[in-house]
Formats: structure tokens, C-alpha cells, sequence
């Protein structure tokens, strides 16, 4: 049965890939990050992505990824991104994850050659008349320069070629105007931790968030509060990890996530070219956070 908006609800964690000691993608911890995030109560899974390092992974291996995961979440939803620049090797890339078992894919708004809206309202139709897939916007503009607007997201909710997003933008006034032009059409998700608790509290249906990747629990915990109209409490838990947020995303995401879940003693290996370890500044701030943050919960 295919995936709908009704089906698009809670947390949808973007998980990391891990790497083993010879930087090749470790299938038997990436299975076991995906059932600990099953367990803990997130909805569903998003691989690859940005946060799985897409643009580092070959062709084939990101169908494994997808394939491995599909494997380890049983009957949850995995909705593998797409960072293609390009239409045809994004289509590529669905077509792959299609036959893999993906339950639909999260696809980047084209970027590098950004088209205006009409183009951009195109680019999604004529995709999903390619690929029999349900299909969720990704809106990332820090890192793409391009961006929906409401009224476009108002077309595609219309012409059936998308069922939500993943609306990772610090504009609040356009993520309003986007509620309002289609929060009764489209599941909009968070993709912002520092501001998912006010984007739920607007009407956001749940997050796609990196952090999860590590404490799923802490973050469905802040939907359920915000979601059931305690924004204030969902705020002030939120509070309690915007010291790990800040080390976290200090320099591009995953490396600094990655060396904190280490940290953690969940070891996920290091990233690939041209991404890096951690800087020696960001590492002590990462210990810093971890011991802050886990003296915290433990209060």
C-alpha cells in the first residue's frame, strides 16, 4: 500500500552511515542503528541524505544502504534523500531505491542550475510521472540556494506530485505561509532541531532531524509535548540540547556528530573526502557537551 500523508507523522531520524576501519560502509552497525531507532519510537528512517553522506557514496552503495535498511525496519517507512544535482541521476537514484523497497524518497529541490518556480513545480511533476514512488520535497537553501515557495508547494500539493516535505529553512514567516497554504494537504516536517519544537507547535507533523540519530528518545519526547499543545515544556526540554546542537553543527554535518556518537560509545567511523574529522576546538567542545548534557538527564 502506498505511502501517504496520513502515514507522515512523528520522527523520521536521518541517520549517519557508518564506516569501518578501511572507510567502507558498515552493514551490521547501520542494521542496529536502525532497529535502536524502530525501538525507541521513531516513525520511520531516512538514509543517506545529507546526515548519510550521499554525495560520498557510490551508486551501488547507496542501494545496499537502502536495501539494509528497508531489511532492518521490517514494516517502517524508509525514505532514503536524494542530493542529485541533476534530474536523470536523481531519477537514477529513485529507480534504485524503488527496487531496493524504499517506501518513498525525500528529493532535494535541484540546485547548482536553480530554475525559478514554474521550473522547480516541473521538476517534481515530471519526476513523479517517472517514479511510482511517493515523494517528499526537501528544502535545504543554506546549502542549495533554492527554496519553495508557498504557493509553488500550494501547486504540487494540488497536482498530486508530492505528499509533504522536509522544510529545513530559518525563514519562520515563510514556514507560516506555508502552513497556511497547505498544512491540510501536505505533512510538513521539521528539519531544523533548533526550532522544532515552535515548528510543531505551529503545526508541523513531526521532524526529520540528524540528532535523533543518537537520542531518539529525547526527541520524540519534545514532539509528543509540543504536539499535544505544551509548547513551553517542549521549549524548555529543547533548551536542555542546544549546547550539543551548537558542537554538533560547528563545523559540516556528519563529522562532528559522528566523533560525538564516539564520544558516546557508539562508534560510527569517520566521513569521507572532502569532509573531515573534527577540528581539535570543536572535539573539546563536543566532550564538553556530552558531559553537560548527560549530567543534565541524569539530574
Amino acid at each position: 500500500m502506498s505511502l501517504t500523508k496520513a502515514d507522515i507523522s512523528g520522527l523520521f531520524t536521518a541517520i549517519v552511515t557508518p564506516f569501518g576501519a578501511d572507510n567502507s560502509v558498515d552493514f551490521t552497525v547501520l542494521k542496529d542503528l536502525v532497529k535502536r531507532q524502530l525501538k525507541a519510537g521513531a516513525t520511520g528512517i531516512v538514509p543517506i541524505g545529507g546526515t548519510g553522506e550521499y554525495t560520498a557514496l557510490s551508486r551501488k552503495e547507496r542501494a545496499d544502504i537502502v536495501a539494509a535498511c528497508v531489511e532492518a525496519a521490517g514494516s517502517a517507512p524508509v525514505l532514503p534523500g536524494i542530493l542529485a544535482t541533476g534530474y536523470h541521476d536523481a531519477l537514477d537514484a529513485g529507480h534504485d531505491f524503488k527496487a531496493a523497497g524504499a517506501a518513498g524518497v525525500m528529493l532535494v529541490t535541484p540546485y547548482y542550475a536553480v530554475g525559478p518556480q514554474e521550473g522547480m513545480r516541473r521538476y517534481f511533476n515530471d519526476y513523479r510521472g517517472q517514479i511510482d514512488l511517493p515523494i517528499l520535497a526537501y528544502e535545504i537553501p543554506r546549502r542549495t540556494n533554492a527554496s519553495i515557495s508557498a504557493e509553488t508547494y500550494a501547486k504540487l500539493a494540488d497536482d498530486g506530485a508530492i505528499i509533504g516535505m522536509k522544510y529545513s529553512n530559518y525563514d519562520m514567516p515563510e514556514f507560516i505561509a506555508v502552513l497556511r497554504e497547505v498544512g491540510d494537504k501536505l505533512a510538513v516536517l521539521s528539519g531544523e532541531e533548533p526550532l522544532f519544537a515552535a515548528h510543531v507547535g505551529l503545526g508541523a507533523v513531526g521532524g526529520v532531524l540528524a540528532s535523533a540519530t543518537i537520542y531518539p528518545e529525547f526527541w520524540i519526547k519534545v514532539f509528543q509535548l509540543a504536539s499535544s499543545g505544551d509548547l513551553k515544556a517542549a521549549l524548555a526540554m529543547q533548551n536542555r540540547i542546544d549546547p550539543v546542537l551548537k558542537a554538533i553543527y560547528r563545523e559540516t554535518n556528519p563529522g562532528p556528530l559522528k566523533h560525538f556518537m564516539s564520544l558516546a560509545g557508539m562508534e560510527m567511523g569517520g566521513v569521507r573526502l572532502p569532509l573531515t574529522d573534527p577540528s581539535d576546538e570543536t572535539t573539546a567542545l563536543l566532550q564538553t557537551a556530552l558531559a553537560g548534557f548527560h549530567d543534565t538527564e541524569a539530574a
